[in-house]
């Protein structure tokens, strides 16, 4: 989609829009520069200083780098139910039809990467990559057993999960 700055200012049931699909998408907005506040442009002029010789695709990257982060720390949901599990991330507790189930810190945060990133296929190397980091790299198996451990512990019934999903031959989905 192109932008034209011919177009009308951005209504409120257009914002209201854009801010109910922002908490499920990363929403980006074009808008002219005349419409943008002096607070982007004093961030942008910032960002120009502290670089040597910036470029316009570097001020854009930096900026784009610093929505996304923004998104990611915002779109951090502190409790998520699923099924009859509850999970409180901030305290660290999950319970499953109202009874604790203990977890390790290990299995919180790969529930934390799963439901950031729920129904999409996410393989065992991406899982190494930001629930393991790079360097404590384990086999792909690890990750097979720590699903298993979710599925036994947070599952229904773990031989035919609702919720941790196998995708053969690709990785794993989790769906609330």
């Amino acid at each position: 989609m192109f932008f034209d700055e011919s177009l009308a200012p951005m209504t409120s049931v257009g914002a209201q829009e854009i801010h109910r699909l922002a908490r499920f998408l990363p929403v980006m907005v074009l808008v002219p520069k005349a419409a943008v506040p002096h607070q982007v442009t004093r961030l942008n002029e910032s960002l120009q200083k502290s670089t040597s010789e910036p470029s316009d695709s570097t001020n854009l990257l930096g900026l784009v780098a610093k929505a996304v982060e923004r998104f990611r720390s915002t779109c951090e949901v502190d409790t998520v139910a699923f099924g009859d599990v509850t999970i409180d991330f901030s305290a660290m507790e999950a319970h499953r039809k109202g009874s604790p189930v203990v977890l390790t810190t290990l299995e919180f945060k790969t529930m934390r990467y799963l439901i950031q990133n729920a129904r999409r296929v996410i393989s065992r190397d991406e899982l190494l990559d930001e629930v393991w980091g790079y360097e404590n790299y384990p086999s792909t198996r690890t990750v097979d057993n720590q699903i298993m451990k979710l599925r036994q512990k947070l599952e229904t019934d773990p031989s035919r999960p609702a919720h941790f999903r196998t995708i053969h031959g690709a990785g794993y989905k989790f769906l609330p």
